[in-house]
């Protein structure tokens, strides 16, 4: 019988009990690298541009950094492949491809500071470009760890009112540190040592989405009971505002304190959409932006720095050589690269101060234009969804609630930072994600990506089945028992 012929039982012969095995599972790591292999291309061909059109030529530093990012995120691969092999392929791409736009545009702003000091006759200042790839490398590095050491999401929540109570301490170290020791532009949110300096309130986000995550779990039932009925609206019980008050008091705490409104706003509204997450009830989120315009309500009527940042917001202009000055030159940046950009290395980005920490969305938008702009925050927005996907397909609560609170923190500072970049709302300090210079957010930001790339290894890796144990007596074979 010719083997068109044959049926497919004889092709492919069932084992006994007529089921074929299930299918191996893919676990998509080809395609994750193939995808790291494109955003290592791009980066290489951006540094190309950026110094074909700064020097006309191109240097070592090409080489230099491409080698350097080439070998960091194999190693992230090979490291996700082996502790995480059904984690999402997408995640750890998209934060390659940010990760390396990022070191294109400090290279790109290094050029325009040496052009800059060559022609006032100053000496020319070390490349931060450099500094950013030490701190990659200890950020891979710290990913890398998250990854080996943590064997089970889960253990986080046995140990969640600790993290809490660090998180807390780490908001509060800056705030009660002498202003010489911990302020920056204005802001105490720094911890300033001789040759050392950290923002502990990127930590301190993770620690308390932790903590949130592990307590509302384990007091949904307190925070599910309705109070008052209004307008079609079940209200929580007074007694049950503990918790959400709790952050507002940290929140209005940062604002004060240590002058922050990024860290406030983001903190209070994670926290907020985490409790929605949990109980599904619009109240909370009414309370929670009435607790919210409260806050700042009176901030303002009491404090001066919020005033000047409002003020500041509204009419940039009416004070462009002080405070006025940062905002205004964004917007002028922003309107000079237009829809499609002046092109990597032919703008003037290096005019906005801060323009590789707090303001390098501004030069994304000057030299890629609205263009590349809006790919960026398409990264962006992939990022979170295939996070949010996680916490839909992870089996338990606690890793629901986690995954999507370090998805949704990724989104509100990404909206933060550019609302602020582009006078959406008042300018905030914060930087975004993966890509501004600076250490204390890059480690933060990959400790966040190695515990939501853990928990999709959880949600994606297929169910083993359970060891079948004895067969209940009503099911036992009948067996022949000799006579003694």
């Amino acid at each position: 019988m010719s083997v068109a012929s044959a049926s497919p039982g004889a092709q492919f012969p069932s084992p006994p009990g007529g089921f074929a095995p299930a299918p191996v599972q893919s676990t998509r790591r080809g395609t994750e690298l193939i995808l790291i292999g494109f955003a290592i291309l791009i980066t290489t061909i951006s540094l190309v541009l950026v110094e074909a059109s700064q020097e006309q030529s191109i240097t070592g530093d090409i080489a230099k950094y491409a080698a350097a990012y080439s070998a960091l995120f194999l190693i992230a691969h090979l490291a996700v492949r082996r502790f995480a092999p059904y984690a999402d392929p997408l995640i750890l791409p998209i934060v390659a491809l940010l990760n390396g736009l990022g070191l294109v545009l400090i290279h790109r702003l290094d050029l325009a500071d040496a052009q800059s000091a060559a022609y006032f006759g100053l000496p020319v200042p070390s490349p931060d470009a450099n500094q950013q790839v030490l701190w990659t490398t200890l950020a891979i590095a710290g990913f890398v760890a998250v990854l080996v050491l943590l064997k089970d999401y889960r253990l986080l929540a046995r140990y969640s009112y600790t993290l809490g109570l660090a998180g807390l301490v780490f908001l509060a170290i800056p705030a009660i540190l002498p202003s010489s020791f911990s302020e920056v532009n204005g802001a105490k949110i720094w911890i300033r040592l001789p040759g050392f300096s950290i923002q502990p309130g990127e930590f301190a986000k993770i620690l308390l989405i932790i903590f949130f995550a592990s307590v509302l779990v384990a007091k949904r039932d307190l925070f599910t009971t309705a109070g008052k009925h209004v307008f079609g609206i079940d209200l929580p019980r007074a007694r049950d505002l503990g918790p959400i008050l709790v952050a507002w008091m940290v929140s209005v705490g940062v604002l004060v304190l240590e002058k922050d409104l990024g860290t406030s706003l983001l903190l209070f509204s994670t926290v907020l959409v985490m409790l929605y997450i949990a109980t599904e009830r619009v109240g909370w989120l009414l309370i929670g932006v009435g607790l919210l315009g409260i806050g700042f309500f009176f901030a303002y009527q009491l404090f001066g720095h919020v005033r000047v940042r409002v003020s500041t917001w509204l009419d940039p202009l009416a004070d462009y050589n002080n405070t006025g000055y940062q905002i205004s030159q964004s917007l002028f940046g922003l309107a000079t690269g237009g829809v499609a950009g002046t092109g990597l290395g032919s703008g003037r980005p290096a005019q906005v101060p801060f323009a590789k920490t707090d303001f390098i969305v501004a030069t994304i938008g000057e030299e890629l234009g609205l263009i590349g702009l809006a790919a960026v925050l398409m990264l962006f927005l992939i990022l979170v969804i295939r996070g949010l996907r996680t916490a839909l397909a992870v089996r338990d609560s606690f890793g629901k609630l986690l995954a999507a609170g370090l998805s949704f923190t990724i989104a509100v500072q990404v909206f933060v930072v550019v609302g602020g970049v582009t006078k959406l709302i008042p300018l905030t300090g914060l930087t975004t994600p993966f890509m501004s210079y600076g250490g204390s957010s890059l480690l933060a930001n990959y400790l966040l990506l190695a515990i939501l790339i853990k928990i999709s290894d959880a949600a994606r890796e297929p169910a083993v089945p359970k060891k079948k144990g004895p067969a209940p007596i009503a099911d036992a074979p009948t067996e022949m028992v000799p006579r003694s």
